[in-house]
């Protein structure tokens, strides 16, 4: 048996819009014939996929596991139809590759810098994502590699640890442990600490919590409304400590002041990817990655 990708569009569709009415018309379809793919795939599965309702649509338990496949499915075949178009038109190896805030573009530049000088045919193109629309990304086929700080990876990608990198804290210019060159965790137990994800839901973020309870106190982390800033700039004008991992000394143009972290913590840093497609760019990005 062979499965459809359309009809495995069809109903991931209909799982995220909630609605048949809604995916029909964001797919382009009538609600009839949309009925009809969905009946005559589940008669292909031999099983129920969806519980229809007069308050909309219910996604099955079985429905639910082939959503998850169906994604994984869709975005290789949308790697290896680009990657196809790519080869035959001549052009060259584009990388897309995304990252997350806990990943700055300095460090990105950093770590592409000595892949793109050994394979100047590889073109980086760079995206910012948060965490959830850089997993999304990932798993439809249209960034080739993502990068991040924690987290187990989402159904059908595959996460490679590329490294540790130390890290330390940055205050503003004028907060009162500015002129100290290093500081120790238990001497931040009274600060407030500057987090961009919510604590329980962002990975990253329990990482840092879980340093500060190791090392014997229960932070206060407030998630900064400076979303999308690089950690060393956003506590410019407060009073609020972040961890970063950018280098000990003045930074932002002496406007914020980084301290070194002793004893040593780390965070990792991720590599996310859909295993199975073919994609140069991200073989010779993970291969010369050093940290």
């Amino acid at each position: 048996m062979r499965l459809d990708l359309n009809k495995l569009e069809h109903l991931v569709a209909i799982a995220e819009e909630g609605s048949l009415t809604r995916a029909a018309a964001r797919l382009h379809l009538s609600q009839q014939a949309l009925s009809a793919s969905i009946r005559v795939l589940e008669r292909e599965v031999g099983v129920a996929l969806l519980e229809r309702g007069s308050s909309g649509v219910t996604v099955l338990p079985a429905g639910a596991a082939l959503i998850e496949d169906a994604r994984v499915l869709g975005g290789m075949a949308r790697a290896a139809l680009r990657r196809a178009r790519r080869v035959g038109r001549g052009e060259r190896e584009t990388l897309r590759i995304g990252h997350t805030p806990a990943v700055t573009g300095d460090e990105l530049v950093s770590l592409l810098s000595p892949v793109t000088e050994a394979n100047p045919g590889i073109v980086p193109e760079v995206h910012q994502r948060y965490p959830a629309e850089l997993t999304a990304a990932l798993l439809a086929g249209d960034l080739d590699i993502g990068l991040c700080r924690g987290g187990a990876p989402a159904h059908g990608l595959t996460r490679t640890t590329l490294g540790r990198q130390r890290l330390h804290i940055a205050v503003a210019q004028d907060h009162r442990l500015a002129a100290k060159s290093t500081v120790s965790l238990p001497e931040l137990a009274d600060e407030s600490f500057m987090v961009w994800g919510t604590p329980g839901r962002s990975d990253y973020t329990d990482l840092l919590i879980a340093h500060c309870r190791h090392a014997g106190f229960e932070p206060r982390a407030e998630r900064t409304d400076r979303q999308g800033t690089p950690p060393v700039t956003a506590v410019i004008g407060t009073d609020r400590v972040a961890f970063v991992t950018a280098s000990p000394g003045p930074a932002a143009g002496g406007k914020a002041q980084v301290l070194a972290l002793e004893p040593s913590v780390f965070a990792p840093l991720h590599a996310l990817y859909l295993p199975r497609t073919t994609c140069p760019g991200r073989d010779a990005f993970l291969a010369g990655v050093t940290l």
